[in-house]
């Protein structure tokens, strides 16, 4: 085994592999951008080494300061995480030119099954049957023979980044040169291939170990087919929809898929399957590395995958064969990342301001994050994840449900919430999931209002904050109690507004105990509990942002821009794109900016015909959440049609 193990990532999985690093005596070497540097996985490395500035081409995904920082620490394996440069065959060679062990698959194999296109000829040469697709530089041409509904994915990498489903060829070129901008950021390369879409699809991943003498085995199937825009949100093993017999010819079609590449180590080999015919499989694409959702797999046969893949990357033979595989109970993983519901799941940021994250019987959470860390958006959304076992399915969603309740990330709004109740989703208590579930059940799954007893709470700690705190006599003109002179009490009135939404003004009806953490609001008869920090409230995983609202100043700020409307960012990000200046015409809906952030592009529109009175950003500008981008001045007929 290695004395010293560098881990050229950061977030949840650094955590992730240190622990099982610390587990078997190993030292370990963390890695840190700036916006890393006082980071959990920083903190729990037995040593971290500065690899660069904020931006992760500068960084993380830095080859030479990579091997610079093994050299400096004295590390004589690196693992790779997920991301990043997990699946890059070059830094897989350069590790091994360098002396390294690189901790994963053979260089040759990663750039084989990175090429999506030549994967699938090999393992179609190996008896594996594969979906039907073309590739660059007939991509478009590929895509117009299968007939829409066709899948863009960049033949690079995976993680869902730069996939587009394009049903209507009307949009394709647009679409592909969405795609191949996202994968140009995600993975330094905008190559691209097309699939045939299979329209209520199931995916079906299975988990595979190689050691280096030829033994190859697999460790069942997890389902996957919980997903938003094309990246996984929930996992399970096994999956309900997998028969015996099933299982095992999937789980000998990926072995010798492993095998048609010389794999060595942990990696994943992905199946669509159609959900009215499991038999019907197809393979897509083979993760040459450990997988985010790894956890399930571990809970449901006892083995630690992070051990293994050091394990057969220190040269051991894997002691067991197929027939000693066993999967025991049942294990579901949510994926908590910052995202707002509620804002169209775009991505989030901020301070975490209170952290409390579920651990206990039947449930493990593993992540990055601690109280006071910047959420940023320059790194991937996923902050942690939450699993639980169970001795079956039942079990393992109840416990998860409850864990997700558990979960506070004050600060920063996150998925929990949403995620807590798409798992009491009929279809999903009873198994019949696809890929397309989560986005046609959406909306229903997220509050259309902000519950009454949130602005309950919220008023009950403004005028928590207003009582006098001093012993002795109390001025009573001190003292929120609505008082007047010569007439009836008037509660006092709080101007409120949650981001996105529409001011209120809400007075105290209720009964209040505040106290540094937590706020008790009794409404109507019934109690209830929110976990509170600055402005935020959380309750059962979701969470609220309740900022004092100033209507004088609302109402300046319209007087400024009448006449105009003032385009503001959706997220906090990166402007990439902008094809405007000022002065110049544009039509309703016209794309006007791009706003990037965690690996994720989104267009800002013209809301009318109108003229760019006003332009604040260049590419490259960081911006915050509602930050002005620009202003619009619309044209005589488009406020005529508004009237």
């Amino acid at each position: 085994m290695f004395d010293t193990v560098l881990v050229a990532n950061r977030g949840e999985i650094a955590v992730r592999v240190i622990r099982t690093l610390r587990a078997l005596g190993v030292r370990s070497v963390a890695v840190f951008s700036d916006a890393d540097a006082d980071a959990r996985h920083v903190r729990e490395a037995d040593t971290a080494v500065r690899i660069g500035p904020a931006p992760a081409t500068e960084s993380y995904l830095s080859v030479e300061r990579i091997l610079q920082a093994a050299e400096r620490s004295g590390a004589q394996a690196v693992h790779p995480g997920y991301g990043f440069l997990a699946e890059n065959a070059g830094f897989a060679r350069a590790c091994a030119e360098a002396g390294l062990v690189f901790i994963g698959p053979p260089a040759d194999a990663i750039a084989l099954m990175g090429d999506k296109i030549r994967a699938k000829e090999t393992v179609r040469a190996a008896g594996v049957p594969v979906v039907p697709g073309g590739r660059d530089p007939d991509l478009a041409e590929a895509a117009r023979e299968l007939g829409a509904p066709v899948l863009l994915k960049p033949s690079a990498g995976g993680g869902g980044k730069g996939m587009r489903l394009v049903r209507d060829l009307g949009v394709l070129d647009d679409e592909i040169a969405a795609a191949r901008r996202e994968a140009r950021a995600s993975f330094g390369d905008d190559t691209l291939l097309v699939e045939r879409w299979i329209d209520r699809p199931r995916h079906i991943e299975i988990q595979v170990l190689a050691d280096a003498h030829g033994n190859v085995v697999h460790l069942g199937e997890r389902e996957c087919s919980l997903q938003r825009r094309h990246q996984k949100i929930i996992e399970e093993a096994p999956s309900v929809l997998l028969d015996e017999g099933t299982r095992a010819a999937m789980g000998e079609a990926a072995v010798q898929a492993a095998r048609s590449c010389g794999y060595v180590g942990a990696g994943t080999v992905e199946f669509i399957v159609p959900g009215g015919d499991p038999s019907q499989y197809y393979f897509m694409e083979m993760n040459t590395r450990l997988q985010v959702e790894h956890p399930v797999t571990e809970l449901v046969t006892g083995l630690d995958l992070v051990e293994w893949q050091l394990r057969v990357a220190a040269g051991e033979k894997l002691p067991y064969g197929q027939g000693d595989i066993r999967l025991t109970g049942h294990a579901v993983e949510a994926r908590i990342c910052a995202e707002d519901p509620a804002r169209g799941f775009l991505p989030s940021g901020g301070t975490v301001l209170r952290l409390r994250e579920p651990q206990g019987d039947g449930v493990r959470t593993d992540s990055g994050l601690s109280e006071g860390t910047e959420v940023g958006s320059l790194y991937d959304p996923m902050l942690s994840k939450v699993i639980a076992y169970g001795p079956d399915r039942a079990t393992a969603l109840r416990r998860l449900r409850a864990a997700l309740a558990e979960t506070v990330t004050l600060g920063v709004p996150t998925n929990a919430g949403f995620l807590r109740r798409l798992l009491a989703h009929p279809a999903v208590v009873a198994g019949d999931m696809d890929t397309g579930l989560v986005e046609r059940e959406a909306a229903g799954l997220v509050p259309d209002e902000v519950p009454e007893e949130v602005y309950e709470a919220a008023v009950a700690v403004r005028l928590d904050a207003l009582r006098p705190r001093q012993e002795g006599w109390t001025d009573p003109f001190s003292v929120p109690s609505g008082w007047r002179l010569g007439g009836e009490p008037r509660p006092v009135a709080f101007p409120l507004r949650v981001p996105g939404l529409d001011p209120v003004t809400r007075t105290a009806r209720g009964t209040h105990t505040v106290t540094a953490d937590r706020v008790d609001v009794t409404l109507d008869g019934v109690r209830h509990t929110f976990d509170r920090a600055g402005d935020w409230l959380g309750r059962d995983g979701d969470a609220w942002q309740v900022r004092d609202h100033d209507p004088v100043a609302a109402s300046l700020d319209r007087a400024a821009h009448a006449g105009a409307d003032s385009l503001t960012a959706p997220m906090p990000g990166t402007v990439t794109v902008v094809k405007v200046a000022v002065g110049d015409e544009v039509t309703a809906g016209q794309s006007l900016l791009v706003v990037e952030a965690m690996k994720m592009e989104h267009v800002v529109s013209a809301p009318h015909a109108g003229t760019v009175a006003e332009l604040d950003v260049t590419p490259g500008t960081t911006v915050a959440m509602d930050q002005v981008l620009a202003v619009i001045t619309p044209h005589e007929e488009s406020e005529e049609a508004a009237r």
